[in-house]
């Protein structure tokens, strides 16, 4: 792991934000990526102050999926090790899944391959209407395993089907229309209306929104 942060966590008052922050490579994802999401999640979790928690990426893009170069290295190595991040991964995405805080997913850009996970994973997700989606995975040789589960539970197993073999390109809009996000915005008014889901959801009693969260899994 080298010195250089890769997701970044702030708190403002009962407010949490996670955020992708290597615009350089549209913030994809590799192993510190995961080590250090999944250490904000948990510290967030335990965070009694905070009571949202908002995920987004620096730069133009939410999350362009696994980096190509960490997955290079992880194919060369052996059995265990693949299967080991491959089960790192599943883990952080049921731990945001599974948070007991409501996650709003500001999808402030392109979201591909396993960055669409990250979109499904999120209790409400908002998308800027310039936001892409991709299940590309088939596109070079691999399956959207540690996604699926919760990208089905989100768009259902017919259009899932459609999206994970074709691997084809959706608009924000078309996002919004097979489920995969709850709202697509004009862009400048995604922060508006992520800051006007927060108000509703502070103004909602922290212990029923967890169990309403439990009843739903």
């Amino acid at each position: 792991m080298n010195g250089t942060r890769t997701v970044r966590v702030e708190t403002a008052g009962k407010i949490g934000r996670v955020t992708f922050c290597r615009p350089e490579v549209h913030n994809a994802f590799n192993d510190q990526v995961i080590d250090e999401m999944t250490f904000a999640f948990k510290r967030l979790k335990t965070d009694s102050d905070v009571r949202v928690v908002i995920l987004s990426g620096d730069g133009k893009s939410f999350c362009a999926g696994a980096d190509l170069n960490w997955m290079r290295r992880v194919k060369d190595s052996a059995f265990e090790d693949n299967l080991d991040e491959a089960r790192r991964l599943a883990d952080l995405f049921w731990d945001i899944y599974s948070f007991p805080k409501p996650v709003i997913g500001r999808i402030n850009g392109a979201a591909i391959g396993g960055g669409t996970g990250f979109v499904a994973v999120t209790d409400i997700a908002v998308a800027a209407k310039s936001a892409v989606f991709s299940f590309s995975e088939v596109k070079i040789g691999v399956v959207p395993a540690c996604i699926s589960p919760y990208v089905i539970k989100r768009v259902g197993e017919g259009k899932a089907r459609e999206f994970f073999l074709t691997g084809e390109r959706l608009t924000a809009d078309r996002a919004l229309d097979a489920g995969l996000v709850n709202r697509a915005v004009p862009d400048e008014m995604l922060d508006a209306t992520v800051n006007g889901l927060v108000e509703y959801l502070l103004s909602s009693g922290p212990e029923a929104i967890r169990v309403c969260k439990e009843l739903l899994q």
